[in-house]
C-alpha cells in the first residue's frame, strides 16, 4: 500500500472512494490501511500547505544550524527532545555535517525569532553555537509550488 502512502502524501483531501479507484482496491480495504497506519504512527496527522504571504498574518521564518554536545547515555535524542518542546519550533531534524541539529522555528518579528535564539536556545548547557538563517521568500514547499508564474504581458507582433 505503498502508493496509498503517496496518493495521502500529494493530497490528503482525497476521499476513500477516490483512493481506492486510484489503487485498484475495495473502499473498505483502503479505510483498514489508513485506519492501521494512523493506529501504528505512521500517518502522523493531516497539514494543508498554506502560502502565508498570501495572508494578512504576520509570520518570519528562520532555518538554525545547532552544534551540541551530546549527552551521555542520550546522545542527541534528549537535547533534541527539549529543543523541539518550544512552541516555537516547526520542525527539529538531526543532521550529518557540519552541525548536529537543523531547526525550522517562526515568529511575528525577525525579533521573535532573535530573542527566542537567545533567550530560550543559547542558553541550553549542550547548546554550543548557533546560525540563524532567515526565510527571505519560498519557492515549494513539501512538493507544493508557491510561486505562480508571471504571464507573459506583451503582445504578439509579426513581421
Amino acid at each position: 500500500m505503498d502508493k496509498l502512502l503517496n496518493l495521502l502524501d500529494k493530497n490528503c483531501r482525497l476521499t476513500n472512494e477516490q483512493l481506492a479507484v486510484m489503487v485498484g482496491e475495495p473502499v473498505s480495504k483502503v479505510a483498514a490501511a489508513i485506519e492501521e497506519y494512523e493506529a501504528k504512527g505512521i500517518i502522523r496527522g493531516y497539514k494543508a500547505a498554506i502560502d502565508w504571504d498570501k495572508t494578512s498574518r504576520e509570520y518570519v521564518i528562520a532555518r538554525i544550524e545547532i552544534r551540541v554536545i551530546p549527552m551521555r547515555d542520550h546522545g542527541f535524542d534528549e537535547i533534541a527532545r527539549t529543543i523541539y518542546s518550544f512552541d516555537e519550533v516547526e520542525t527539529c531534524y538531526l543532521m550529518s555535517g557540519g552541525y548536529d541539529l537543523a531547526v525550522t522555528v517562526s515568529g511575528k518579528s525577525f525579533k521573535d525569532v532573535a530573542l527566542f535564539v537567545s533567550q530560550k536556545l543559547a542558553p541550553i548547557d549542550a547548546v554550543q553555537s548557533t546560525a540563524t538563517h532567515f526565510v527571505l521568500k519560498k519557492y515549494k514547499e513539501r512538493g507544493v509550488l508557491l510561486e505562480e508564474k508571471e504571464r507573459d504581458m506583451r503582445e504578439d507582433v509579426l513581421l
